[in-house]
């Protein structure tokens, strides 16, 4: 590392650390740049590299014509580096793509036992909403991408933990990207609405390995469309 980088960096630590010191939260606003430089010391240059350089981890937002803001969470950076490294997967014979479906179905296999155990009626009514509007749409010929979405985050939404909710947001993100490059799915949308209605019916019958076998089935459709299949969780 140059000295000009450690320089970069040591501005970006101060900022995080004067963040943390005023008790800002996301979408708080910062310091101008004309603070920062007298607070820190340092020029507008310095101060303008690293607020660019923490806006691309996500720990600010710059508005251009309001200002500079504490950022809010987002696995954006995690979702373009997963879904281009899938694409050279693609291109290359690697299993990058294989293995980021089996850490999504790791991640709700792991979780669906929980969400067995503390889901309520209110939740049971959501989840199953949404598998009638799968099956409807199934009559018709095709499961839109967005119900199937909306009927996993339906189905973790009980466990309350945001940072979990985001994650496997952005696994589907990165896997929606791909998917348009993968061999069409080999199941019919009735298959597809039927895989998701028995999770549901597992998951209201507070039968938790009935749910996990319910999530292996379904994961199955989705290894068949990617290359180098590797065993599932």
């Amino acid at each position: 590392m140059t000295v000009r980088d450690r320089r970069k960096n040591g501005v970006q630590e101060q900022i995080k650390e004067l963040i943390l010191e005023r008790g800002l939260s996301a979408g708080d606003p910062m310091p101008t740049e004309t603070d920062l430089m007298e607070l820190l010391g340092v020029s507008r240059n310095s101060v303008r590299e690293a607020l660019k350089a923490l806006q691309a981890v996500g720990i600010v937002e710059i508005r251009h014509g309001f200002g500079t803001y504490v950022g809010r969470m987002s696995l954006g950076a995690l979702v373009d580096e997963l879904s281009f490294h899938g694409r050279l997967s693609q291109a290359s014979g690697a299993r990058s793509i294989t293995e980021l479906v089996a850490v999504r179905e790791a991640l709700e296999a792991g979780l669906i036992g929980r969400v067995v155990e503390i889901a309520d009626d209110a939740d049971l009514a959501d989840l199953r909403a949404v598998a009638d509007r799968m099956a409807a749409e199934a009559a018709g010929g095709e499961v839109s991408p967005l119900t199937d979405r909306q009927f996993h985050e339906t189905l973790y939404r009980p466990l309350g933990n945001d940072l979990m909710l985001r994650l496997l947001a952005a696994f589907w993100d990165a896997y929606d990207r791909l998917a348009a490059d993968l061999p069409p799915i080999g199941e019919s949308a009735e298959d597809v609405a039927a895989q998701h209605r028995e999770v549901y019916e597992a998951v209201a019958a507070r039968d938790a390995e009935r749910a996990r076998r319910a999530l292996t089935v379904h994961f199955t459709g989705i290894r068949s469309r990617t290359p180098g299949p590797v065993p599932a969780p």
